[in-house]
Order: structure tokens, then sequence, then C-alpha cells
């Protein structure tokens, strides 16, 4: 099928790619004529994996670039808004975007086309799509409007959107759920899986995925719960991981424990410094919204955004327990990404800290796979940035592991040790076992976990116990 996706940023970007290999025509529209040209000479602006070598292997052919709405509009079939949806000072989602791309593809619609909501948009958007069109001179029966919320797993994104969990389609007709059926069948029929260049297959993955058919204000409804839901299952254990601390429990061992309850699941039981990121605080913010517009006090969302942030300033007094005072403190810093796998710092939990961290005083040398460019522009001066993990560790007072990278979980402990001043790693994201850190001779502070000391400081902690400790 011809396929327009409105919106070059990481959702658009993605969909189009994907699109494109499942074997459609796409082009892709966007009013940022650096980025068009970017593209077209192959320069992808994220990170994320898989995306380059999709672009690589469609661009010229099955995808293609353009700054023209209107022609795009015209000539294909259906039309993905993807465009950004950024909060308000009130916490809303701003929906000008869209709003001014159904104003422009309005003129377009002449033979029945199938408008889709790609975007993460509040219930009743659909509907003042179809508003604005017919207000722009589009005849009702020209078009049909759709909702098709992504499920993108930053870092994952690609493998998400060709492996997903489930495809939700919000429709008002069948006309329109057939051509969202036809876009989608390469994978609902499982055809694309045969396909000897097809992206591998992740693990867990169920093939081929379940198609869900819903009503658009539901498809727009399950979005924003999703991503709700989510955030509730990470604030929860969050806050479980800071009675762990109190009371000596181990927070892995109660994730064991009740992620084998089958109705629970042991997926998003990962205690840290808290989520980030650009769809969870603003989802979060806008379902909010819209249930306050509804009436409902949705007072649980307040309390997951209350933890969240509550749990970033308990690694910062964590981190002021460990080393006292913190002024001139030199601190090593692994990661700055959000999470691991994206170069995306938006609303990061490791750049928030970094901030908090040099307010106190603190000299702090930082390290990241794919972030740190992104880092300068919000960090400048104030940090050093170095080359690799033991670089940053370099003479350090303390390291601190901020982001999951997965070479962050396999580093030479050995060399780290050696690299740091003094033996003490700060872990945010539970990424080593507390007996091996000490078998190695660090100190190791984690979330949830009674700290792992090393013989020599906890004899410094209680003198005269040195045999029993």
């Amino acid at each position: 099928m011809r396929i327009a996706v409105v919106g070059s940023g990481y959702v658009g970007l993605v969909t189009g790619a994907c699109f494109a290999d499942l074997g459609h025509d796409v082009v892709l529209v966007d009013n940022d004529d650096q980025k068009l040209a970017a593209l077209e000479n192959g320069t992808i602006p994220i990170h994320e994996r898989f995306l380059p070598e999709l672009i690589a292997r469609h661009r010229g052919k099955r995808i293609r670039f353009t700054g023209d709405l209107q022609s795009a509009a015209h000539e294909c079939d259906t039309i993905f808004i993807a465009v950004g949806t950024p909060p308000t000072d009130h916490g809303e989602a701003d929906l000008s975007y869209v709003e001014s791309v159904a104003r422009e593809i309005s003129s377009a619609v002449g033979s029945y086309k199938v408008v889709v909501e790609k975007s993460t948009v509040p219930v009743y958007t659909s509907q003042w799509i179809r508003t604005v069109i017919i207000r722009n001179g589009a005849h009702p029966s020209s078009f049909d409007i759709a909702s098709n919320p992504e499920f993108l797993r930053e870092g994952s994104a690609v493998t998400d959107f060709l492996y997903p969990d489930r495809i939700v389609v919000g429709v008002e007709s069948e006309r329109c759920a057939g051509v969202l059926r036809e876009i989608y069948a390469p994978l609902t029929s499982g055809e694309y899986y045969s396909h000897r260049d097809a992206i591998p297959r992740p693990d867990r993955a169920q093939v081929p995925p379940r198609l869900i058919v819903t009503s658009t204000r539901s498809a727009e409804l399950i979005k924003h719960a999703s991503n709700a839901f989510l955030a509730m299952k990470i604030s929860f254990i969050n806050a479980v991981a800071s009675i762990c601390e109190s009371v000596g429990a181990n927070v892995q061992q109660v994730c064991e424990g009740i992620g084998a309850d089958s109705r629970i699941g042991p997926r998003f039981l990962n205690p840290g410094i808290g989520y980030g990121g650009s769809c969870f605080p603003k989802d979060l913010m806008a379902f909010r919204s819209v249930a306050k517009e509804c009436g409902y006090d949705f007072r649980l969302l307040e309390e997951v955004i209350r933890i969240n942030e509550d749990q970033r300033h308990r690694f910062l007094k964590k981190v002021r327990g460990v080393l006292w005072t913190l002024r001139g403190k030199r601190l090593g810093v692994l990661g700055l990404a959000f999470k691991g796998g994206t170069d995306d710092i938006r609303e990061s939990p490791a750049v928030l800290l970094v901030q908090e961290l040099l307010h106190e005083g603190c000299r702090i040398c930082v390290y990241d796979p794919a972030a740190m460019a992104r880092a300068k522009e919000v960090l400048g001066a104030g940090v050093e940035y170095s080359s690799g993990p033991y670089e940053a560790a370099s003479g350090a007072d303390a390291l601190l592991i901020l982001t999951e990278w997965e070479e962050f979980a396999a580093l030479d402990l050995d060399r780290m040790r050696k690299a740091l001043k003094y033996p003490i790693v700060l872990d945010g994201r539970n990424l080593y076992d507390p007996a091996t850190m000490t078998a190695h001779g660090l100190s190791y502070y984690s979330v949830g976990r009674p700290a792992a000391l090393t013989e020599d400081v906890q004899a410094e902690v209680s003198p005269g116990k040195r045999e029993t400790a």
C-alpha cells in the first residue's frame, strides 16, 4: 500500500522504516529541511538498533523523504500522523501539531483515505481530527479516522514494531478496519517472518501477533492506560525497595517471589533510580489531565509520579551517606541516557542526578556509549566527558552506575578497582551480584539490597567486630 507518515521523529521514523520492510511504499514527511537532507544522505538522527539497516535497505526504493505534505497525502491511501504532542505547562498534551496536519491534509482528501493517529493522544482526539478535516472542506464520506497507538520501547523499537505483543486498531467502520488489517497483514499472517532478511526474532516474541480491533476512543485510552500501569509497576517496586532497605531485606529476592505469580509476572519489577524518557512522564501527566476533565480525581497517578521523583532523591541521599560530604568529591558516572540502548536523555534520572551532584559541588567525569553528544547540550562544560568506563572512574572517590547499558554489566572489576581512588561503587540499576563485587575488593551499594562491604570497610563501620562482620 501507499503510506504517508507525517513526522520523522522517533515514532515516525521507526514506523516508516518498518512499514517499508513489510513491503509498503512509504513517504516520510517532515517540515525540517535539515533533517530531511540528513535522512536523504543516510544519516540517522537517533540511536536505535536495526534502524540504520532498514533505512539503508529501503532509502530511495520503498521509502523516500519529502517536505510536501499535501502532495504526499494526495498520492497515498493512508496517512499516519506521528508528530509530537509535548506537554503544556499544565500537563495536558499539546495537540497543535496534530491539528495543523489535519488542516493541511484536508484539501488532499478526494478519493477515500484513512487518517491514522500514531502519536500518543488523549481520548476524543480522533473526533477532533475528523471535525477539523470536515471544517476545511473534505466530504465526511471521503475519509475515516483510525487510532493505532504505538507501543515502542526506545532501544528495541524496531523489534517491538515487527514483533509486537499486540496490534491495536481503533476504528468506527469496517471499511477502515479492512485497510488497517491489510497494512498489518504481513505480520498477522506470519508472511514477514518467513523472509530471509527479516529482522531477527527477539526472545519471548509470539508469532504471529494478535490484532485487536476496538473503537477509536478505546484505542486512545489503551495507550495511556498501558503506560500508566507500567509506570505504576515501576514505582511500586521502587517503594518496596525502600522498605527492603529499611528492614534489611533483599528486593531481588522479593521480586523473584512476587514475579513468579502469573497474575503479576516479572517484567518491569526492576528497582532503580526511577523511570524517565519522553513517554512515561508526559503520558502520566496527560492521562491525569484527561481524568480531571472527565471529573475523576486519579490520585493514584499522582502518587506514582511522587514515588518516582522520590526514588532519585533517595539515591542521592545514599551517595551522601557513603561519601559523607560531597563538595570537592570526584565521581565517575556511567550512564546518561534514561535507559540502555538509546541516546535519549529526556527526563533522564541519570542527567537529573548529575545536575544535583554538580549543585552539591562534586567534580564529575561521565561516560555513556550513545548519549554523550546530547548530554553536552544540557550539561555543557560543567562535567568532564571520558572515552570509556575505566577512564571515567580513574582517580574517582566513587563510581556511580546510572544507566543499565549491557557493557556496564560486564566490566572488568579488577581493572575498575585499580582505576578508582577508593573502591566504592553505587549502582542505581542493580547490575551486579553483591558477593561478586566484594570478591573483587569493591564495596557495593545498590537499590533495595543490603550494602556489600569489603572486610576493611566493615572494620571501619564496626570497630572491634571484624571477625563477626
